[in-house]
């Protein structure tokens, strides 16, 4: 037997004997491997790799059981193991394929930077003004995808990443997504602590389910950008009625205070502490009576910043003493920034104003805020009772639960009746601000536990 008469009957299966046809064995050999080389082209790229490895598994089990049987029952042998070595190594290449698509996709795009001399100088903002409401806009986002995503607009933009209007293709729901670049604020042990602590306060926040705070679907993190999705809520936020002309009637406030409270006592049930209470982070939408607490965790999620910064997390004009001082706080210093919320709904200003973060931090921690009464005469003394113990500097002595500032609320708003129809603003103007010092504090006794003095 020569060499090419001894490799022919290795290829067609060594043993086979002589007396059966080559041609027609040659023929389903090469079949089997133009139909592997077709599935591995056409169809195997467009599956996902479960369904790929799955499909091929079965389509290599039917290749060895083919030549099985033609094998037994019709003395016929087919050399599968071609077909199967194409298979093997084109699912190799296909995955080291996806693989290098993936590493491509998760390489962070690099925008050019414009130099110091032509970027513009930001505009020094006093501590005392009152920042504008991120504006909606429609310019196009800085990518089309995230995670499983799809970016329709961007819908504003913060101080450590944007939120856009999103797609989820599996269910067909439109979500925000609320994006926070990590990796530009941290670096090397402190950006794994972030990370960590982002998906830790995600899925913690994710678990809350109170019908006035907002749901969390997912969270992830896509070319070094962590993201939470969430449902995507219509109306606006609080922020736009702190100021005249646009502040809501007292009985509207008191019924939204009422329920952002009473969502926090939820909260606050589930062993979870907002951090960052401010008009900013309550949506409402006042034709559908829909008010929903955001951005649960949040605060939190950055905490490792304050040792590189040397900055306290929070917005400072809403933050407690106890916050304030870096120690360690719970739901009741949610209900003291939620004080001072209600303060600046029904008045059009803060409690406490400085020109410097020092003198802020020093107003907050000892001075007594004014009475509410002293800028809207209007209002009735019950409410500026609760404004007051709300705004007690000692935790202890301030409101301990939400439902309970919730109750008195709701009773107040009972004794003050309906909001007049059309009705845009509290009615009285807001009083300006006033210089440095106050020169009303709380008509309280040192002895009534209500006074928010120390001692």
């Amino acid at each position: 037997m020569s060499a090419s008469q001894a490799l022919f009957q290795v290829l067609l299966g060594g043993f086979v004997a002589t007396t059966i046809a080559p041609a027609l064995t040659v023929a389903l050999t090469l079949l089997s491997i133009v139909g592997i080389a077709l599935y591995l082209l056409a169809l195997a790229p467009r599956l996902a790799p479960r369904q790929a490895a799955v499909l091929s598994s079965a389509i290599a089990l039917g290749l060895v059981a083919t030549g099985w049987a033609l094998m037994m029952f019709a003395a016929l042998w087919v050399p599968v193991w071609p077909a199967l070595l194409g298979l093997a190594f084109g699912h190799l290449g296909l995955r080291a394929a996806r693989s290098a698509q993936r590493s491509a996709a998760r390489t962070p795009v690099k925008l050019p930077q414009r130099s110091a001399s032509s970027a513009p100088k930001p505009k020094p903002v006093a501590a005392n003004e009152s920042k504008p409401p991120p504006r909606t806009t429609t310019q196009p986002p800085d990518r089309t995808t995230l995670g499983r995503y799809r970016i329709d607009r961007q819908l504003g933009r913060g101080a450590m990443g944007a939120v856009y209007l999103g797609h989820d293709p599996k269910i067909g729901r439109q979500v925000a997504i609320k994006t926070m670049a990590l990796a530009q604020e941290f670096d090397g042990a402190e950006l794994a602590e972030a990370r960590e602590r982002f998906f830790r306060e995600a899925e913690t926040a994710g678990r809350l389910q109170h019908r006035d705070i907002v749901t969390i679907f997912d969270a992830g993190e896509d070319q070094d950008l962590a993201y939470i999705a969430m449902e995507f809520l219509k109306g606006n936020d609080l922020q736009r009625h702190t100021q005249q002309p646009q502040l809501l009637p007292v009985p509207v406030v008191l019924r939204i205070v009422a329920r952002v409270a009473e969502a926090l006592a939820y909260a606050h049930s589930q062993g979870v502490v907002h951090r960052d209470i401010k008009p900013a982070n309550v949506m409402i939408d006042l034709a559908t009576d829909t008010v929903k607490v955001t951005d649960f965790g949040i605060a939190r999620i950055t905490d490792s910043s304050r040792t590189r910064t040397g900055m306290v997390l929070g917005t400072p004009s809403f933050m407690s003493p106890e916050q304030m001082a870096g120690r360690r706080v719970d739901g009741r210093s949610d209900l003291y920034s939620l004080g001072v919320m209600l303060f600046q709904l029904l008045t059009g200003r803060l409690p406490h104003q400085a020109d410097s973060m020092a003198k802020l931090m020093y107003k907050i921690a000892n001075e007594p805020a004014p009475d509410i009464r002293s800028l809207r005469p209007d209002l009735p003394e019950a409410l500026a009772n609760v404004v007051t113990l709300s705004l007690e500097k000692r935790p202890e002595v301030r409101y301990a639960d939400g439902r309970q500032l919730a109750a008195d609320l709701r009773t107040i708003e009972a004794s003050c009746g309906p909001a007049p129809p059309g009705t845009d603003s509290g009615g009285a103007a807001a009083a300006p601000p006033e210089p440095d010092g106050f020169a009303a504090t709380v008509k309280f006794s040192r002895d009534d536990p209500r006074h928010n003095s120390g001692p």
